[in-house]
Formats: structure tokens, C-alpha cells, sequence
């Protein structure tokens, strides 16, 4: 029972369970597993309590994280299917609703039945920009990017664009430049999802 209980005080049961033994070390703990019942224990143990640790640290992502990484998929499979590579014009003072048009007018630009609360549609993509049409119903949530510059353009309905401490009230053609390192986030305000044009360039 000593040498038992120093095998299971070695380190190599963690070790086993988060995957980092070597072959010979896993075969060996499975073989005591498989003879005694205490390792079996043991492992269950250490399994149970890593998975807590996990859960009791884990970090809740963006919720904007899954829509842009479902556009990006979509994206990928338009193209696959030939859809043509566009560059939508950069967004900038003086931009209106107008110069997107050609995607906001896309058969297949429109809002799932399933959407949730956003829901992003790429439309362009160069190692220096990505341009999206973005719905959102109630809230993005604060973001501060810091090494891409955000614009928006809205399109439809309207939002409050908080930078800072400073609110930005929006309607359709208003666009507004989100500066680097200072935290942001959407509120929409009308009734309906807000429509906007979304641009990241690279900073």
C-alpha cells in the first residue's frame, strides 16, 4: 500500500489526466488503473476536480464572437461556390448608404429567421479590411480594439454608440470612426434591428 500510495503522490496521475504523459508513462497508468481500484479513484478525482477548476475559471467569451465567426464560414463557402471577390469602398466622411448597395442589395443579404440578437453577413475581406452587414436587435456589448480602427454606417433602424463616456445617437446614414483603446458598445433604440455597415481596418 506504501509504494501505492506513492505512485498515486507522484504527479503522474495529473500528468496522465491532462494528457501530458508519454506513451510508456500512459500505458503504465492504465495498466494500475486497470489493478487497482484506488487509481481508478483517484483519476476519476483529479478528472472531477479539474473540470471544476475549469468551469469555476473560464471565461465567458464575446458574444460577439460566434456571429463573426459564422459570417466568416459563410464567407468562405460563398466563395467556394463562386461567389466573386468585391472591395466595398473604405468608410470614411462623406460615405452614404448608397455606395454599398450593390451588397445591401444581394439576394442573400437578408436576416435569418433564427436571428438572436446580431447577426453579421461579410461582404468584403483584404488582410487590411473586413467590411460586414450587421444587424443587431438590442446590444453589442464593450469592446476596445487595439489594432484595428471600427467605423460604422447605419443603414437601418437606430442606436446609441457609447465611446467612453461619450453617447453618440445614430440614425440611417449617420457614420461615426471608433477610436483605438477606448471601450465602446451598441444600444439600439428602435424598434427594429439595427442595420449597419461595419468596417475593421487594420491600425
Amino acid at each position: 500500500m506504501k509504494v501505492l500510495k506513492e505512485y498515486i503522490e507522484s504527479g503522474i496521475l495529473e500528468s496522465y489526466v491532462l494528457g501530458t504523459t508519454n506513451a510508456e508513462e500512459s500505458v503504465e497508468v492504465e495498466e494500475m488503473a486497470a489493478a487497482y481500484e484506488e487509481i481508478r479513484t483517484e483519476i476519476n478525482l483529479i478528472s472531477e476536480s479539474l473540470e471544476m477548476y475549469a468551469q469555476l475559471n473560464a471565461i465567458q467569451p464575446s458574444v460577439t464572437i460566434r456571429p463573426f465567426l459564422l459570417a466568416s464560414i459563410n464567407y468562405t463557402e460563398r466563395l467556394k461556390n463562386g461567389e466573386l471577390v468585391t472591395v466595398p469602398p473604405v468608410l470614411q466622411k462623406g460615405s452614404v448608404i448608397a455606395d454599398y448597395n450593390d451588397w445591401l442589395k444581394a439576394e442573400d443579404a437578408v436576416l435569418p429567421d433564427d436571428f438572436d440578437n446580431l447577426h453579421a453577413r461579410i461582404i468584403g475581406y483584404t488582410p487590411e479590411a473586413v467590411t460586414a452587414i450587421v444587424w443587431i436587435k438590442d446590444f453589442s456589448p464593450p469592446e476596445v480594439h487595439t489594432n484595428e480602427l471600427e467605423k460604422f454606417l447605419i443603414v437601418e433602424g437606430n442606436c446609441n454608440i457609447t465611446i467612453g463616456e461619450k453617447v453618440h445617437r445614430l440614425m440611417p446614414g449617420d457614420m461615426l470612426s471608433i477610436p483605438l483603446y477606448i471601450s465602446h458598445h451598441v444600444k439600439v433604440t428602435s424598434e427594429t434591428p439595427c442595420k449597419i455597415i461595419l468596417q475593421r481596418i487594420a491600425a
